[in-house]
This record gives structure tokens, C-alpha cells and sequence, in this order.
């Protein structure tokens, strides 16, 4: 069903590190956020712009299905699938690789990616942002960026069914 949601910016994890490490070794600055993104709306594509302007490249870890499933989300989700969330999001400008990661944290694809610029959205207080300690640990920083009001997936929803 989803063969033809095809990007060459969805990568798997081996494929994004060869990718980065040239960019790397050229001083660019590597910025990473991790989320959901399950129904895109002008709060993403805000975050995601602003994540995109604190480096040189932006990847962007998206939780697999049965990641997002296992967090509870109310409802039921994720109402779109992964190839569907990343398809949607390979055609943003500030995207610049996206990566999926199964398990219920993005900790071990950081420690991977080892970005420059660990972003997430306001609502994480930074002392609870996964991964803050290993990029400042690296010399990186850590940044929690205001969210756009009056955007969220889960209101978006609600008023849909209300519909």
C-alpha cells in the first residue's frame, strides 16, 4: 500500500551516518528533533523551520508506529503510518534527513547522530529533554523552542469528530 511513499530523504540509520559524517568533518553544524508529526499542521512546519535555522542540516527522528502507539496518545493513534508521516515531511525545505527509531525514546539515535543542536518543542522543560545530557556532554546544545499557539494534533482531531 505505501511502496510508492518513497523519499531519498527517509533514510535508515547506517545510510543517514555515512551522510553526516562528510558534513561533519566539514564543520557543519548538525541539528536533530525527534517527534510523532502524526496530522501536520502550522505548528510542525513552524518548529521544524525554526529547528532547521539554529544549523546546516536537520534530521529529524520519527517515532515508528508502535513508538508513538506505546505513549498513549489519546486517541488512538498514529492516525497517519510512519512511510505516510515521513513521505509528508520529506517535502519540507527544513528537512533535511529523516530517520525512524522504534523504541520509546529518540536516546540511541542521538547517541548515534551525536548532533551539534538537540531541539525540542517548548512544552519539554530542558531538564526532561532525552538526550540533553550526552549532547552537552559532546560539547553540543540543547534547546526547548516555543510552540506556534493554538496548534496541536490532538485538538485538531477533536475537532474533526465534532464535525
Amino acid at each position: 500500500m505505501y511502496e510508492n511513499l518513497k523519499h531519498p530523504k527517509i533514510l535508515p540509520l547506517p545510510e543517514l551516518l555515512r551522510r553526516l559524517a562528510p558534513a561533519r568533518a566539514a564543520g557543519e553544524k548538525i541539528v536533530f528533533t525527534n517527534g510523532c508529526f502524526d496530522i501536520m499542521h502550522p505548528g510542525h512546519v513552524d518548529l521544524l523551520a525554526r529547528c532547521k535555522a539554529q544549523g546546516d542540516i536537520l534530521v529529524l527522528g520519527l517515532n515508528s508506529d508502535n513508538s508513538v502507539r506505546r505513549q498513549g496518545k489519546t486517541p488512538p493513534r498514529p492516525i497517519n503510518a510512519f512511510e505516510v508521516r515521513a513521505f509528508v515531511l520529506a517535502y519540507l525545505e527544513s528537512v533535511d534527513y529523516i530517520t525512524g527509531f522504534d523504541e520509546d525514546t529518540p536516546l540511541n539515535l542521538i547517541k548515534a547522530v551525536r548532533p551539534n543542536v538537540l531541539i525540542k518543542g517548548g512544552d519539554w522543560p530542558l531538564e526532561k529533554i532525552v538526550g540533553r545530557a550526552e549532547v552537552e556532554a559532546d560539547g553540543g546544545k540543547v534547546l526547548a523552542l516555543e510552540l506556534l499557539p493554538g496548534f496541536s494534533t490532538t485538538s485538531l482531531i477533536h475537532q474533526i469528530k465534532a464535525l
